[in-house]
């Protein structure tokens, strides 16, 4: 049984989750929280690297049953050995990507289906899920244009480098399946100003959770 909350972000390429997770680190920092921020694919040395095979910028050599597999391999290791111990110990837990993004980019993008991810889900964590996911929404072109000229490594322009038809399936598994579980998956206008996003986001923590976060005002 998880003492803790487990919050994860998701989103496309471009959503803002890397600036919206700065800013939570602050509100949670403020409210005097002992919360863990942590990061798919990684989070231990193992689920490092595996990131590391994963998302170098060879990588569309691998096959999309073998790119899945390897992200639940990470996973695992990542959920056994660090999430699950800091919700034991009461933590509320911030991740940056979990399952969905695998239900999203593998199960829809790629063509693997939901009912295979879920599958592999149930084999290797069970019924294991977020108490609140937060969905960073923004146009496809939109987000992409946010990436032009960013620093970034392989893990990011992998992904970026993908046909427009690509993002587009993105986006569109998203909405579907924000819309299926509705009680778990918070949609986040991410087109809005930085500060607007981290207020909506604080918004619904607090509604859905209980909390009481701060806005942070350097937002």
């Amino acid at each position: 049984m998880k003492a803790g909350r487990f919050i994860t972000l998701e989103g496309g390429e471009g959503s803002g989750k890397t600036t919206q997770i700065r800013l939570l680190q602050s509100a949670f920092a403020a409210a005097g929280t002992d919360t863990l921020f942590t990061r798919e694919p990684g989070g231990t040395d193992g689920a490092d690297q595996i990131r590391a095979l994963l998302l170098r910028a060879d990588a569309e050599s691998w096959d999309d049953v073998a790119e899945l597999l390897l992200f639940y391999a990470a996973r695992r290791e990542h959920i056994v050995k660090r999430v699950r111990p800091a919700l034991a110990q009461g933590k509320t837990v911030i991740c940056d990507r979990f399952a969905d993004s695998s239900r999203i980019y593998q199960g829809v993008a790629r063509g693997l289906g939901d009912d295979f991810v879920l599958s592999l889900h149930r084999l290797t964590l069970g019924d294991f899920q977020p108490d609140v996911t937060l969905w960073l929404d923004v146009d496809v072109e939109a987000g992409l244009g946010r990436t032009q000229g960013r620093e970034a490594g392989a893990e990011e322009t992998r992904f970026e480098n993908q046909q427009r038809a690509f993002h587009h399936r993105v986006r569109e598994g998203f909405t579907a399946l924000a819309a299926r579980e509705p009680q778990r998956i918070a949609r986040i206008d991410a087109h809005q100003s930085i500060a607007k996003v981290h207020a909506d986001i604080i918004h619904a923590l607090n509604n859905r959770l209980g909390l009481n976060l701060p806005v942070m005002q350097e937002a």
